[in-house]
Order: C-alpha cells, then sequence, then structure tokens
C-alpha cells in the first residue's frame, strides 16, 4: 500500500529535504495534481500556458524539467526558464505571457539540504489556502492512484525571461537617478538567481558594484543562505575596507533581500518597508495606501500617518498582502520576513526592487540610510523592533493557546488595551507597544513579536515573553 502524500504547502510553497520526503517520485505527484487543479478550474482570460523555473539548488534543474514534461503531458504548453531564474521573475513572467500559472522549484533561503516547490497563480500571486487545498487533495489521491498521463519530452519550450522583466524594472526604477548619483556599493548573490540581475543593473547604472559569491554553488559555500547579519560577515568586511556606501544581499531565490548601511547597520525588513514608503510618497509622489501583515512594525503606520496614508493590515503570508495589492492602489506592501513589493509589480516578494529602491533612495537623498532612518524615527518617537522565537512542549503550547484565547489584562507591567486575533494573538499595550504571540503550524514553536518605546522597555517585554511562554 502506498503511503500517504507528504505534499502539504506552507505560506511559501511545499518544502523538504532532498531525497527524503522531497524526491522525483514526490514532485512527479505535485506536478499532475497541478497540472489536474489548473485543467478543472482553468483561469480566467488565461492562456493554457504553464511557466516553469527553477533556483540553482541540487538537482533542482531536473526537478523543475520533470514537472515541465508532466504539465506538457496534461496538454499544457509549458515554457522553462533557460537558466536559475528569481522567484519575482517567474512571477513576473506568468502575468506577461498571461500564462495560468507557474510551478518554482525552490526552497527559498533554506539549508542546502532542502528543496521545495512553489505554485504561482494567474496573477503571479503565490496560491492562496484554497488553491493549495486543492492540489494537496489531488495529490493525496495521486498517491494512493497513479496517473496514468505519459510526460511529453519534446515538447518543452525554453525562452529567457529577463528581458520582460528588466523593462519591467524600468517602469518602476528610477535608473537615470542611479545614474545621475551613482556610487560604491558591496552586493552578496550568496550563490543564488540573483546574478546577472541586481549586479548588472547596478553595473549599467554606473555604479562601481563589488560582487560577492556571484558563481554557482548548491552548498551555498558550506553556509546557510538566509541573507541575515549572521551569514553575511563577508559583505561586512568588504562593506568596511571598500567604503562603500551601501551594501545589498539577496538570498538564493531573490525575493528575500538584506540591506546595510555604509557603517555596517543592518536595516531590517520593518525599517526597509518604512523607508520605502517615505521615499516613494515623498520623492516620488506616489499615491495610494500601504499594506503590511499583522506581524510588522508600527513604524510604517507612523510614516503613513505623516504622509496622509491609509494602513492595510492582513494576516502573515506574502499572498495575502498580495491579494490586496490586486484589488487596491497600494504605494508599497511588506513583511517583517523580508517581502516587498510596490503598485505596478507582481503581488509576489521582490528582493532586486527592494535593493534598487534603497540604493535610489540613497542617491535620491544624498544622504546615509542610517541617516534618514533616524529621521524617521523622530516622526514616530522611537520604536523599536524584536522578534524571538520561544520552544515549548506540544502539551505546553496547547496550554498557551488556550490561555491566549481568554485574553491577557497585562503584560510587561503595561495594561491590555486591545487585541487582534486576524493571525495569531497581538496584544496592543498602548502609546504605539505590543506583543504578539504566534504559533508555528510545523512544530512547537511560538513566534513572538514585540514592539516598544525604548531598548529598556523592550528588554522588560522579552523578560516577560520568557517567563508568560517558558
Amino acid at each position: 500500500m502506498r503511503a500517504m502524500s507528504v505534499i502539504k504547502f506552507g505560506t511559501s510553497g511545499w518544502r523538504g529535504i532532498i531525497s527524503d520526503t522531497f524526491t522525483f517520485a514526490n514532485v512527479e505527484i505535485a506536478a499532475h495534481a497541478i497540472a489536474q487543479h489548473l485543467t478543472e478550474n482553468p483561469p480566467r482570460g488565461a492562456r493554457k500556458l504553464l511557466i516553469v523555473g527553477h533556483d540553482t539548488r541540487f538537482l533542482s534543474r531536473a526537478y523543475a524539467t520533470r514537472c515541465a514534461e508532466i504539465a506538457a503531458g496534461h496538454g499544457f504548453e509549458v515554457w522553462l526558464t533557460d537558466r536559475d531564474t528569481p522567484t519575482p521573475v517567474i512571477s513576473h513572467s506568468i502575468r506577461a505571457h498571461k500564462a495560468s500559472g507557474g510551478i518554482n522549484i525552490t526552497a527559498s533561503h533554506n539549508p542546502p539540504e532542502w528543496n521545495g516547490l512553489k505554485f504561482n497563480e494567474s496573477n503571479g500571486a503565490p496560491c492562496l489556502p484554497e488553491t493549495a487545498k486543492s492540489i494537496e487533495d489531488r495529490a493525496e489521491l495521486i498517491s494512493r492512484q497513479p496517473s496514468t498521463i505519459s510526460r511529453k519530452t519534446d515538447a518543452v519550450k525554453i525562452f529567457d525571461p529577463m528581458p520582460r522583466y528588466v523593462a519591467q524594472l524600468h517602469k518602476l526604477i528610477d535608473f537615470a537617478a542611479l545614474k545621475k548619483h551613482h556610487k560604491r556599493v558591496v552586493v552578496d548573490l550568496m550563490f543564488g538567481t540573483g546574478r546577472g540581475y541586481l549586479d548588472e543593473l547596478l553595473v549599467r547604472s554606473g555604479w562601481r558594484v563589488d560582487a560577492l559569491h556571484g558563481e554557482l554553488n548548491p552548498l551555498f559555500g558550506d553556509g546557510h543562505p538566509e541573507p541575515i547579519k549572521e551569514h553575511m560577515g563577508e559583505l561586512l568586511a568588504r562593506l568596511r575596507k571598500s567604503k562603500a556606501a551601501l551594501g545589498l544581499g539577496l538570498d538564493p531565490d531573490a525575493d528575500r533581500f538584506a540591506i546595510v548601511d555604509r557603517d555596517g547597520t543592518f536595516i531590517n525588513a520593518n525599517q526597509v518597508l518604512a523607508l520605502t514608503l517615505y521615499h516613494l510618497a515623498k520623492n516620488r509622489r506616489w499615491t495610494g495606501a500601504v499594506v503590511r501583515t499583522v506581524a510588522t512594525s508600527h513604524l510604517v503606520d507612523a510614516v503613513a500617518q505623516k504622509l496622509g496614508v491609509t494602513v492595510h493590515e492582513t494576516p502573515v503570508g506574502f499572498k495575502y498582502i498580495g491579494a490586496l495589492m490586486e484589488s487596491e492602489p497600494i504605494i508599497v506592501g511588506g513583511e517583517e520576513s523580508g517581502g516587498l513589493s510596490v503598485k505596478g509589480h507582481v503581488p509576489e516578494k521582490d528582493g532586486i526592487l527592494a535593493c534598487l529602491l534603497m540604493a535610489e533612495l540613497v542617491a535620491y537623498e544624498g544622504k546615509p540610510l542610517g541617516t534618514i532612518l533616524k529621521e524617521i524615527q523622530v516622526w514616530a518617537g522611537g520604536i523599536v523592533s524584536d522578534r524571538i522565537n520561544l520552544r515549548v512542549t506540544p502539551e505546553r503550547k496547547e496550554q498557551l493557546l488556550r490561555r491566549f484565547a481568554g485574553g491577557l489584562d497585562e503584560f510587561g507591567g503595561r495594561k491590555v488595551t486591545g487585541v487582534v486575533t486576524m493571525d495569531g494573538y497581538k496584544f496592543l499595550l498602548g502609546d504605539g507597544c505590543w506583543v504578539m504571540f504566534r504559533a508555528s503550524g510545523t512544530e512547537p514553536v511560538f513566534r513572538c513579536y514585540l514592539e516598544a518605546r525604548t531598548a529598556r522597555q523592550m528588554a522588560g517585554f522579552r523578560k516577560a515573553a520568557l517567563e508568560l511562554v517558558q
């Protein structure tokens, strides 16, 4: 008897350990399930075309080719990218060619032993929960009764998605400003798909680019390819040595970003979202609202209030941000985990775009990002953000969920003034302070998000969170 399907979609698709759960057999099941879903639920106005791409991980090209051949067997026209390709580029290709959707073989910023599969819908956005459930259900049936549809190995078209994507960026980025105020920059490509995109676009704009890790290496230099401070020591060393104006980084599929000020200070995703809104509304005169997830800093709210911009709040996951960006005029949408997109672009995370916007902001203002951020903090009256992962036993996890559902009267010495239960439990503490607890769906962990007014107050909040959970 065949085992039950392991294909379960999280916030960013299905992921697994290579040759353990992420196998050719399971990838084939997923591809058949996606093709069946699209055949039975054809998107309105879309061609019977599927875009397939992949990142630089071990066997990613082979997995992507297998998916493409299976989709072709189901009668789809299938275009496979000519090389490893950033997630936002695949998303843009879906929209540009009016495809029914896209399959992307990537595990994003996970360690090298992982791989994954993302499915993007006809609008280029990550698949919605109901689509993921439909694919999972079909995968479950196929795992018990395999599909009889054969692969078509000679029906897949190879195409280059780069020109159309670069043309799209020229509609969004002020490359004239980059050329007029060119500077030196250090770029960490993290052995990923962003090479030839971010570095090349900056070089064409006259910037002096010191590019790191632009070669292919499925083991990511024996490191963890998440663009955070702990993994980017070489960028920091080069930044100090070269006296560059900016440090930029991308994860392997180029949907997440790292932004580093010239003095080595990391500008976190919460701050990048606030800076992007500030720049596009103030300098570029863009109009519309801003959307952030419930776990994202209220620093963006302070900027929005100063500029007269409406703020929308969504559950955690860029798919919810993307859905709102499709239905309303949104200047910028983003989340604290490192996702960002803007008006007129794809409803998907784009790290290349985020990096270029920060370079553009430096060019416009003629001063370091840290200086601009301090000016914004003055508006906000000081906001300190943090996030901690708190491991608990499964039993304790259930106890805490019941406790949070019943509400808290106080936290860290402050009275709870309100609660948001959109996605987890967010307790408002007045004066812009809050704490949020969100249980992981896959492991006994609580993700705790904190926002305070001072570093001292934050230390107290962290202590209170640890005592409450553990």
